[in-house]
């Protein structure tokens, strides 16, 4: 039985192995998804979860639950050495392990972009993981509580003041959908106004959301400026030591929450530890029927896709064009992916993969949102709607598309839920402080004042 390795469980690795196991006959090959994750994370819900408008375990699609005919290994690949068609895992828990393979999909996906300024490593949250979309919502909340123990000053100024860098689809959102969630949450805290928030938003190009048009995306500055946002363009990080922002314009100011969202990076594992063709940005060499390699010298019974793939853009009018690293293209091509491969084993034509743009949407909090389709721009209120029903759409499954459903429309009927479990993060901080010292040979149990 042939053995096909998928690394990565992202978008990409995900929809490949549950194609592959609603095609393969039995018998016919074995797939096997290494990934540290136990879960596909869908990131277009991320910046809702910041906002609580959905739940963070309805952003995970667990792997278990609809890969059943899938081995799955904790654990993430070190280094691929196609020569010997050889992987080398490291689990989770264990020694590290060698694996063979006849056919390899390389879907490992895109890392977070980061640059050696001062104190950016201590002080910053990423939004590109569940447990950081839950850390930032959390954060937020502890500060409202303990801002509003304080008189109007500095300290209450600093824990009220958020900083997201990076002005992309997932800074542009994550911002949005905070800046709803604080403004939302000043009907609680009558001591706080308006005038305590303050939300930063840095980008270092000229203009936001490259993605839509010059317009579209100086209409989303203007919406997040109206709304009592600093919006901070040809503007870089200069340092966050001890969370004080300097920027490159001459601003300064204290922050208690600093998001990076400055764009991906090429996976390192990619990139510098295997053998197969990278291009100048440490990007894989794919051909348009998604096969490493290029016409004239394609990698046999090697494929990718995804974030960690130059994937041709046929269908795009500029030449030399590549597919943009989004969920939209990653999703599909994990489906044709899917489909070439068995028709390959098989003995069958494979197809080239090519998708037109269904256009881009983005939320910018509750009841605000844009979309652009070529010339088509749709703002505010019916943007908002169609990013809910585009999503929810789009999310795998039946039953995590009825549970954000479910979240929607319970959030509709009685609001938010404006509850913070920052403290999940420590856990044990309430067992050990309420612990009761022992005198060395006794057991709770038989001590007659334990309650």
């Amino acid at each position: 039985m042939r053995e096909i390795l998928i690394v990565g469980g992202g978008y990409a690795g995900f929809y490949t192995a549950w194609r592959l196991e609603k095609k393969l006959r039995a018998g016919e090959a074995r797939v096997t998804v290494v990934d540290p994750r136990p879960y596909m994370t869908y990131q277009p819900f991320l910046p809702e979860v910041t906002a609580g408008s959905v739940e963070a375990r309805h952003a995970a699609v667990s792997l278990r639950r609809h890969l059943r005919r899938t081995r799955l290994i904790a654990g993430s690949v070190t280094e691929i050495r196609n020569a010997d068609r050889t992987a080398t895992v490291r689990p989770v828990n264990g020694p590290d392990q060698q694996l063979r393979y006849d056919t390899l999909v390389v879907t490992a996906g895109a890392v977070t972009r980061t640059f050696p300024i001062p104190g950016l490593s201590q002080q910053a949250i990423g939004l590109k993981h569940v447990e950081e979309a839950v850390a930032i919502r959390d954060r937020l909340m502890t500060a409202f509580d303990q801002a509003a123990t304080l008189p109007p000053g500095a300290e209450r100024r600093r824990l009220l003041t958020v900083t997201f860098v990076g002005g992309g689809f997932s800074g542009v959102e994550g911002f949005g959908e905070l800046l709803s969630l604080a403004t939302a949450m000043l009907k609680s805290y009558p001591e706080l106004g308006m005038d305590d928030l303050s939300f930063h938003l840095v980008e270092a190009r000229g203009r936001i959301l490259p993605e839509v048009g010059d317009e579209p995306g100086a209409w989303v500055v203007r919406s997040l400026e109206s709304r009592g946002a600093h919006v901070h363009l040809n503007t870089q990080l200069v340092s966050a030591e001890d969370g004080h922002v300097v920027l490159s314009d001459g601003t300064e100011f204290d922050s208690e929450l600093i998001v990076w969202t400055a764009g991906n990076a090429s996976n390192p594992v990619v990139q510098n530890h295997t053998d197969l063709p990278v291009d100048e940005r440490g990007l894989l060499v794919v051909r348009a029927d998604l096969r490493v390699g290029t016409d004239s010298d394609p990698v046999p019974q090697v494929w990718a896709a995804g974030d960690d793939a130059a994937v041709p853009d046929l269908a795009s009018s500029v030449p030399g064009a590549h597919t943009v690293p989004n969920a939209q293209h990653a999703v599909r091509q994990g489906k044709r992916l899917a489909k070439n491969i068995v028709a390959d084993l098989r003995g069958g034509r494979v197809r080239d993969y090519r998708h037109s743009s269904l256009g881009v949407v983005a939320t910018l909090g509750l009841g605000r949102g844009i979309f652009q389709y070529k010339g088509l721009v749709i703002k505010g209120l019916p943007a908002w709607l169609m990013h809910r029903g585009y999503h929810v759409l789009a999310v795998p499954s039946w039953e995590r598309k009825a549970r954000v459903l479910a979240v929607w429309l319970t959030a509709a009927a009685f609001g938010r839920d404006l509850v913070s479990l920052a403290s999940v993060q420590h856990p044990r901080d309430a067992f050990v402080a309420r612990g009761i010292p022992q005198r060395t040979g006794e057991n709770r149990e038989s001590d007659p004042t334990a309650a």
